[in-house]
């Protein structure tokens, strides 16, 4: 594949070698938080979209004169700080989230990557993702996105139900994002994920089941399932709240869900995730790292990190979290080189429990060998393996509505969104009751 000329000589060499072993390596199970320290996950949130859909309250910014350039030497800087505070050998996966990424220029895309394998090591073969929106993913736009070392496309196309898509605020007709998803397919074979809601106001488990149906012929190799959250402030919100729009049911919205999983069951995706379903081995590397408990490096405007900053003499995990606004975060990065707004160590305790908690929402749970490896790790003292039968069933085992198993938008950043469990306090409190894979 062509690389362009206006491409640095550093992101030209490494775009030339990621496109000569575009095959890499599949993502593969492994014991959860048992990544080296040496190497983390690299997320990136462009804070900028064409318009907010009726449905969001994701950080997100319509750019009034957007300075584009002062935005790309941020978030280098930033990039550059974060890694080299982290000590990190090796950044194992990077993706650009949002907001719309697919609206940033190529430049900033490939400044970012050049930077990353400047600070660190990038394998040729790392998972580099990128969101993209029908409306801003034309061909050449993905081309150049891809000659640059972009190998995973995430589109976030929701519905195919040209209604529905006006509901939910979207800017895209279903045809666009048909026309979208098949260029992809071309550019990115193997490695293009598409994202869908459902539980919408008004929808029905036949009228879900058939446009699935449609896109599961379509699709490449990996799908995403979110069920629409209600965000408070959101005019879809206030749409529901004044009784304009009927939400169905939750016996609804569960049969839904169940639906879904057996209709890409039989068409061999592996449901490895809560949310996330992959055939021919095309899981999410990135995605994985968070429900893995490994650490992940979060820049720009609102990203959440979880990492030990070697650099400044601690060994605790750190929870951080960066500005929000894009301009306050740009002053603060020019002025201390990140906008981390927020800081809390995390004891290892606490890492144990979270690991725990998103090991919960994969196919591969935590096997007893697995929570050994942890507890070592992580030096909890007075903690103990329990040997089977004590178990407690992965989420994915039994029957369970979509509520309960809260399919939301934290496998998209940050498995941050993952909540502190009365259960799972309790049971750590003596000892460790084990999850069996599926």
């Amino acid at each position: 594949m062509a690389v362009p000329g206006w491409l640095s000589p550093g992101v030209r060499l490494a775009a030339i070698a990621r496109s000569a072993r575009l095959s890499g390596s599949a993502a593969t199970r492994q014991a959860p938080g048992a990544e080296p320290v040496g190497q983390a996950a690299l997320y990136v949130h462009w804070p900028y979209c064409q318009k907010r859909c009726s449905y969001c309250n994701f950080n997100k910014y319509i750019p009034q004169g957007l300075d584009e350039a002062s935005m790309r030497s941020c978030l280098t800087q930033e990039a550059q700080t974060l890694i080299r505070l982290s000590q990190v050998q090796r950044i194992s996966s990077v993706f650009f989230g949002g907001g719309t990424p697919s609206l940033a220029s190529p430049l900033t895309i490939a400044a970012v990557l050049e930077t990353v394998s400047r600070c660190a090591h990038l394998a040729a073969d790392a998972e580099i993702t990128l969101e993209a929106n029908p409306t801003s993913a034309g061909a050449s736009q993905l081309a150049a996105f891809r000659a640059l070392g972009i190998n995973r496309l995430s589109i976030g196309i929701q519905s195919l139900d040209d209604a529905e898509l006006g509901l939910l605020g979207r800017n895209h007709m279903a045809a666009e994002a048909l026309g979208t998803l098949e260029e992809a397919k071309k550019l990115f074979s193997g490695r293009t994920s598409i994202d869908l809601i459902f539980g919408l106001p008004g929808q029905s488990v036949a009228s879900w089941t058939r446009r699935l149906e449609e896109l599961i012929q379509l699709c490449d190799d990996h799908v995403s399932l979110y069920q629409l959250t209600l965000e408070r402030g959101t005019s879809l919100f206030k749409q529901v709240q004044q009784g304009f729009l009927p939400m169905p049911e939750q016996e609804v919205v569960a049969e839904m869900y169940e639906a879904a999983r057996e209709m890409l069951r039989a068409a061999d995706f592996r449901q490895y995730e809560v949310s996330n379903f992959a055939r021919n081995g095309a899981l999410s590397a990135h995605n994985l790292s968070y429900w893995q408990g490994s650490q992940y490096i979060g820049i720009g405007p609102g990203a959440h990190g979880r990492f030990v900053p070697r650099g400044s003499g601690d060994s605790l995990r750190e929870a951080r979290i960066q500005t929000l606004e894009p301009d306050s975060w740009m002053k603060e990065v020019l002025n201390f080189g990140h906008g981390t707004r927020k800081r809390t160590a995390l004891s290892q305790l606490e890492v144990l429990e979270e690991v725990l908690v998103l090991g919960l929402r994969t196919d591969v749970g935590i096997t007893h060998q697995g929570a050994q490896v942890l507890l070592e790790r992580f030096g909890c003292a007075g903690l103990s393996a329990t040997d089977p039968p004590h178990t407690a069933p992965a989420v994915l085992g039994g029957q369970s509505s979509p509520r309960d198993l809260n399919p939301d938008s934290s496998s998209k950043q940050e498995a941050t969104a993952c909540s502190r469990s009365p259960e799972w306090t309790g049971a750590l409190s003596g000892h460790l009751k084990i999850l069996h894979p599926i």
